[in-house]
């Protein structure tokens, strides 16, 4: 009888995303379950600088590996850049990440790591201006609007350029808590449509208006 080639099925290459987080993990949460049904983009790693942060609890139940870090091989190290290639990551999502990243691991990952930071920046960027210290800042600036700022990291806090951002109002009666909730909400509407569009070119950052 004729030889027939059996060709296997071609499957598509998956792009492999590692979750930098360091507390609950709520936009980690978010990521996780938007592309948990994609056949393109997969969370193949979640890395932690905090052994009691919950998002370990979120990666244990999605069966994500996950890697607790240490100061002194992140800092002074190969900032774990051996596992991350064994990973095949090929982008680096910072979700309330508080360590700073290293020189090494920018070079390495050089326009593969992304920030999520919780004002426009430039403004209210830089050491110490996380989560509720930047609402805090926003506010007693009296600033009238605040929003999501999506960038590349670079070897300095919250300097890399800009992806993406989006914007919210800030109210005359407004707190650091109910700021935070709509920053949040923005988080979450945003920053997985816009890793999809860096790894899969949608359209989304281009045609998306604020």
């Amino acid at each position: 009888g004729k030889l027939i080639k059996v060709y296997p099925e071609i499957k598509h290459a998956k792009h492999c995303i590692a979750i930098f987080a360091s507390g609950a993990g709520s936009n980690a949460k978010k990521i996780i379950e938007y592309f948990s049904q994609s056949p393109n983009i997969s969370v193949s790693l979640i890395v932690c600088n905090n052994a009691e942060a919950g998002v370990l609890k979120i990666a244990a139940h999605y069966h994500i590996p996950a890697i607790i870090l240490d100061k002194e091989k992140f800092f002074r190290g190969n900032c774990y850049t051996d596992e991350l290639k064994e990973a095949q990551i090929d982008l680096i999502v910072l979700a309330g990440f508080l360590w700073k990243i290293p020189a090494l691991l920018v070079k390495v990952f050089a326009g593969k790591i992304i920030n999520i930071h919780p004002a426009l920046l430039p403004k209210y960027g830089g050491k110490g201006m996380y989560g509720r210290h930047v609402h805090e800042a926003v506010i007693a600036a009296g600033e009238k609007v605040s929003g999501i700022t999506i960038h590349y990291v670079d070897e300095l806090y919250d300097h890399g350029k800009n992806i993406f951002q989006a914007v919210c109002h800030v109210s005359s009666g407004e707190t650091p808590d109910t700021l935070a909730a709509r920053i949040h909400m923005l988080e979450h509407a945003h920053y997985s449509k816009v890793i999809e569009d860096i790894l899969l070119n949608t359209g989304y950052i281009t045609h998306h208006i604020n």
